[in-house]
């Protein structure tokens, strides 16, 4: 009995679920029968050159046509029908601006010849309404609608000289009649085309009625559906030959800085070693040798002076208190019990690592995610995919947040202490406002700016702005699962650096003893920093042309991106921009390395800022091209875009920056344990 009663209950949710598939086949397969129901969208009406500057279609006075999604005569505050109702959208829609309406047409599927709607307004205009409509006109408005997820565009009115004689000042007009060509293939939509016809051009002035007219003609096409979205890709722009070439100088820079990279690491580092290695052997130039000893150049021919005589050095003496010098040294080695020790602010900037890493593999994944498109679908054919994309990977990245910033954090705390009867607990006490820091201070900054736009956003009354309800799932998100996954990767970084060896520091013989991930011990008493040294060996000479040449091999890149922004472009190319990433990344190192070495051979043994800056520094060139951009690329205009433009400027760059940073002290941190591990210490 038991057993029939489940089937029976199986066979009713089956049923059940073949229904709702049968009824939602056309919204989400995009597959209809001829005479079907084709759901057409309104998204947004506002001035062409300011994207984000988007009011309800119907906020300017249209009409829409009187038939079965409208509101019943009888009773007109009735909430039936579907005439302007706002379609269910994601997460992703939302964040992406996206807030479709019902256009309150009725259109079927490929009729037997072309639709006609028509409607007139209601009353005839008034001066407030006209008003609408000539700034439309003057500010060159433009409406987008959506059929079958594809995207239309139309402009709402034109300024047009009376006669087309162009001595008479323009006088605003709106297009009154359009038509929809729409292609399709069997069961399938494949493309929609807009038309608006200039001889329905009317000029706009109060005390008229106008009358709109949409034509729907639809035409069989063999164009295949997987290739409905190709006319949007703009690839000509996109696969032009500056786009290759400069995928190609940005690689020549990459061969560049790693050839002086090289240069460093084989040459000069190798002399530097040769040097510390004779300064701690015995006397050389014979057994109890008083006398000078002789020089010789790499091919082992001795160096003499212009009058012919052997150029002699020093002796080197054992055990002669400086390592053996009868002089004192100078150089990246004197730094050796200094140059592992904790920055400073260090649960800030454990946390700024963190989040380093965090977006490292939030972008990486986002970018593979956005490759892999043809396995499981084009991410610029569903609207929000990105913003889904993004938000996920955040989330689940952020046990790699935590990680890094809790093992960092662990691995320095026990080098901080100063002074012979200091401990580490007052550090390693910290480590929860290191992890507080990481789970908090970049998403406040992005929450803090996003608020702001979003005020300002419902104070125009655009349709950018984020509902409650949304922040309140992104809020969900970021509460259970971010955070604890943030809690849990900081817990199992402090543990697993303590594994691995990572040991508090104990005072000893006027030393820190390090971890066992350091090669050098860290001296009690910080070693002074000398002031007369050259100008490459200050940070603040070094730091802003390691960020020019960062930039450098993206500048062009970001030319791209910021014109798929801004410019109504659909940006697809994501191998360029995989291939631009991992060029930013050694570009990045390479010149964060450079910056080090000079900085540690001027005795500056205070590193790791030095890298995290030295890499950050692109950010502030990629905010300065972001106001060329806005200054000389773009035509934008008024309060509302100007905020929206300047604020996701700078989170752009701040991301850019954090990520960049973090590339270059993970490059540096590499740099220096190789360099100090093969040098003898007494």
């Amino acid at each position: 009995m038991k057993s029939s009663l489940n089937s029976v209950l199986r066979g009713a949710v089956l049923v059940i679920a073949i229904g709702n598939s049968i009824v939602e086949a056309d919204e989400f397969n995009h597959r209809y029968s001829q005479g079907d129901k084709v759901n057409f969208y309104v998204h947004k009406v506002g001035p062409y050159a300011n994207p984000q500057e988007g009011y309800n279609y119907y906020s300017l006075p249209f009409c829409a046509p009187d038939n079965e999604h409208h509101p019943s005569v009888q009773n007109p505050a009735s909430n039936e029908g579907l005439f302007n109702k706002l379609r269910s959208n994601s997460i992703g829609e939302y964040l992406g601006g996206h807030a479709l309406r019902h256009s309150g047409h009725s259109v079927q599927y490929a009729p037997k010849g072309p639709q006609i709607e028509s409607c007139t307004t209601a009353k005839e205009l008034t001066q407030e309404e006209a008003d609408k409509f000539i700034k439309a006109a003057k500010d060159q408005w433009i409406y987008q609608m959506y059929l079958d997820d594809l995207p239309i565009w139309g402009m709402v009115g034109e300024m047009y000289s009376k006669d087309g004689d162009e001595k008479n000042p323009p006088i605003p007009h709106v297009y009154t009649q359009r038509t929809l060509m729409v292609q399709y293939n069997k069961d399938r939509i494949i493309e929609v085309d807009l038309v608006s016809d200039p001889s329905s051009l009317v000029e706009i002035k109060p005390g008229i009625k106008l009358t709109f007219q949409t034509k729907f003609v639809w035409e069989p096409t063999t164009k295949e559906f997987h290739s409905r979205f190709d006319k949007y890709l703009d690839k000509p722009f996109f696969k032009h030959h500056i786009h290759w070439f400069s995928v190609f100088n940005s690689f020549m820079m990459v061969l560049f800085l790693t050839g002086l990279v090289a240069l460093i690491l084989v040459r000069t580092l190798r002399k530097d070693y040769a040097k510390y290695a004779l300064s701690s052997g015995d006397v050389e130039g014979g057994a109890g040798s008083l006398g000078g000893v002789e020089e010789y150049d790499e091919n082992g021919e001795l160096l003499v002076d212009e009058n012919g005589k052997p150029i002699e050095r020093e002796p080197l003496i054992k055990g002669s208190g400086g390592g053996g010098l009868a002089h004192e040294d100078s150089g990246w080695k004197q730094v050796h019990g200094d140059v592992f020790r904790a920055p400073a602010y260090l649960p800030i900037f454990s946390a700024i690592l963190g989040t380093g890493w965090q977006l490292i593999v939030l972008i990486l994944g986002v970018i593979l995610f956005a490759i892999a498109g043809p396995v499981h679908g084009e991410i610029h054919e569903d609207r929000g995919e990105m913003q889904h994309a993004v938000i996920y990977c955040y989330c689940l990245s952020s046990i790699v947040a935590g990680y890094m910033s809790g093992s960092h954090f662990k691995l320095y705390s026990g080098t901080k202490s100063i002074g012979r009867n200091a401990t580490a607990k007052g550090s390693d006490s910290k480590w929860q406002a290191a992890m507080f820091l990481t789970v908090t201070m970049f998403p406040t900054v992005v929450v803090g700016i996003l608020s702001i736009l979003n005020a300002i956003a419902l104070m125009y009354g655009t349709v950018n702005y984020i509902p409650f309800l949304v922040i309140i799932k992104i809020f969900l998100l970021w509460i259970f699962i971010s955070v604890p996954l943030c809690i849990v990767g900081t817990l199992i970084g402090r543990h697993a650096n303590m594994s691995s060896g990572g040991k508090q520091a104990n005072v000893s013989a006027g030393c820190l003893t390090a971890p066992s991930e350091f090669p050098c011990r860290v001296n009690a008493i910080a070693r002074p920093i000398p002031d007369d040294v050259p100008w490459y060996g200050k940070p603040m000479n070094l730091i802003p042309f390691a960020g020019l040449l960062s930039f450098g091999s993206i500048f062009i890149e970001l030319y791209y991106v910021l014109t798929s922004l801004w410019n109504y472009k659909i940006y697809h190319v994501y191998g360029f921009l995989l291939g631009v990433y991992g060029i930013l990344s050694i570009v990045v190192s390479m010149a964060t390395i450079i910056v080090v070495y000079f900085c540690l051979n001027a005795e500056n043994y205070l590193w790791h800022w030095t890298a995290l800056i030295s890499g950050a520094s692109t950010a502030a060139y990629v905010f300065l091209y972001g106001i060329y951009y806005f200054m000389m690329k773009t035509a934008m205009t008024g309060f509302l875009q100007t905020m929206f433009y300047f604020g996701y400027m700078s989170l752009i760059s701040l991301t850019l920056g954090i990520l960049c940073g973090t590339i270059g002290h993970f490059s540096a941190s590499r740099f220096v344990r190789t360099i100090f591990q093969n040098v003898k210490l007494d």
